[in-house]
């Protein structure tokens, strides 16, 4: 019982610093005993907090505390020491060299029992009891022995790293993700003001697309007014000549019915005469009055009555009239109808990637034969060109050792349809071809007019050894596999104009970035003989 005693009074006079016998015991306010050396080593390291507080308690105190020699408790140890009943502790208790050490432990440290993540420390058994015992350590969580505590500290913010960050793919204290989610809020704020102003943008295109159609309707009815008005002052006036010439000829046509009236009512007076003559007995005086008569009567020439079309001229000079402007009206509205303004302030559309999307921009071709070429035959419902056999020894066009277009003839032909917007159309060829887009008021003579040769046309020649991309007579090589089939894209508000190698899979041949000014249509250009080329019908 003596020994249990003296061990119990030898445990109560251990310092809980150091875990070894009290050296120069001090009292502190809270009533903990400790080392002089050990509670000052503690305090220094506080001083930068201007915090000092008990190690084992954790009460706080306003100021560093004055020390002062517990001469009992310094008595009571040099009592233990000289009954040489004190026993350290075991070896085994102390930290090696690959153990935790205790952050608190003095001179010898022990052993770690836990590291806690909220004070970054690690604990031996005896210096861990105010995190079980206080309630001020409730909420820190303690975790096996550590080495690496100071890696789990965000050296930007000196906390506790207890987040993972999968964009940065690292972890991150909770003042980081406050800065990440900052970060993000000031880019989503910023994409929300840059939506906000294209949204501002889009409503004054919206008024301003109300305000340019207002204007161009109330215009274009003016127009139109002003056109009806001139065809109806014209149909009056060739009403008004009509009538005059009608006028005209009928009063000539009563005035030669006047005199035939008069000439019959003269005839039928001498042939009463001669009536009444005929029944005279005196043939002497019926002779003398007969050739009386014959001498003075004068005969009337004939009226040739022709089958005369009156009017006809009027009407077919009308009709000719009316076909003109119907095809000036026709020409006309294609213009009208294809000069709308695009909005720039749209998103872009992404360009198509595989065949299907492109499939779904396909825009059905046929051949205009006002534009062909006399050289050229069109068959297969005006989609298919090739040269006609009966003209090809009068042509002179040849191609040069490149492939490229003679300048005598252009055996050419461009397609009946416009094309604007997202089109897609693909072609089958032949021999030595061309592939082609084109303004419809492009020179049609003379070397110019040679698809490519102007900056009124786009070309892709397809020849015997590859491709090559000819715009404003500059020619550029093309690579690519080549295929009996091209697929061409158009996005016309974009001004994006690409050429496809069609086989298996489509491969990009030459792609162009530019402003179109106009409505563009295809056009298609064949070598010779044995060349043919037509705009395929996707079913």
């Amino acid at each position: 019982m003596a020994q249990r005693g003296i061990q119990m009074d030898q445990e109560k006079l251990c310092c809980s610093i150091c875990l070894d016998l009290l050296k120069d015991p001090v009292t502190i306010p809270c009533g903990h005993n400790y080392c002089m050396s050990c509670i000052k080593s503690h305090w220094d390291k506080e001083d930068q907090k201007e915090i000092h507080s008990c190690p084992q308690c954790r009460q706080t105190f306003g100021s560093r505390p004055a020390l002062g020699r517990n001469t009992m408790l310094a008595d009571l140890v040099e009592e233990l020491k000289r009954t040489g009943l004190q026993t350290a502790p075991a070896d085994h208790c102390y930290a090696g060299p690959e153990d935790v050490a205790c952050d608190f432990c003095t001179g010898r440290k022990l052993k770690a029992l836990k590291s806690c993540l909220q004070c970054l420390v690690s604990y031996c058994e005896q210096h861990l009891q105010p995190h079980y015992e206080s309630p001020a350590f409730k909420k820190h969580k303690l975790v096996d022995p550590s080495k690496k505590l100071p890696e789990n500290v965000c050296t930007r913010h000196n906390e506790v790293m207890k987040m993972f960050c999968h964009t940065h793919q690292q972890c991150i204290c909770y003042l980081c993700s406050e800065t990440e989610l900052g970060v993000s809020r000031q880019k989503i704020q910023q994409r929300i003001q840059t939506r906000e102003k294209e949204v501002k943008l889009l409503r004054q295109e919206e008024e301003a697309i109300d305000h340019s159609a207002d204007e161009a309707v109330e215009d274009s009815e003016k127009i139109f007014t002003d056109l009806v008005c001139l065809i109806e002052k014209r149909s009056a006036d060739v009403k008004q000549q009509i009538r005059r010439r009608q006028k005209n000829k009928v009063s000539r046509v009563k005035e030669l019915q006047d005199k035939l009236q008069q000439e019959i009512a003269v005839l039928r007076q001498e042939d009463t005469e001669l009536e009444q003559l005929s029944h005279t007995e005196e043939h002497t005086q019926l002779l003398h009055n007969y050739l009386s008569n014959l001498t003075d009567s004068k005969e009337s020439p004939s009226i040739n009555i022709r089958p005369v079309r009156y009017f006809k001229d009027v009407t077919a000079a009308v009709s000719e009239v009316r076909d003109k402007l119907r095809d000036i009206l026709s020409n006309v509205w294609i213009k009208i109808s294809l000069t709308e303004t695009e909005v720039d302030v749209l998103l872009p559309q992404a360009e198509p990637k595989t065949r299907d999307e492109f499939l779904q921009y396909f825009h059905q071709i046929t051949l205009d034969p006002n534009t062909a070429h006399k050289g050229l035959l069109l068959s297969e419902g005006n989609r298919k060109a090739t040269v006609r056999q009966s003209v090809m020894l009068s042509l002179q066009a040849q191609p040069s050792p490149n492939g490229s277009h003679s300048d005598v003839d252009r055996l050419e032909v461009m397609s009946r349809e416009s094309l604007t917007g997202q089109c897609y159309w693909e072609v089958q060829w032949r021999g030595l071809v061309s592939v082609a887009v084109a303004y419809t008021h492009m020179k049609r003579t003379g070397y110019e007019s040679g698809f490519g040769n102007n900056d009124k046309s786009w070309a892709l020649d397809c020849l015997n050894n590859g491709y090559e991309f000819r715009h404003n007579k500059l020619r550029t090589s093309v690579s690519g596999p080549r295929s009996s089939r091209v697929g061409v894209y158009l996005d016309h508000s974009a001004g994006v104009l690409c050429f496809y190698s069609i086989s298996e899979t489509m491969t990009l041949l030459h792609r162009v970035q530019t402003t179109f000014t106009q409505p563009l249509y295809a056009g298609l250009w064949v070598n010779g003989s044995y060349c043919s080329v037509e705009l395929c019908e996707l079913k």
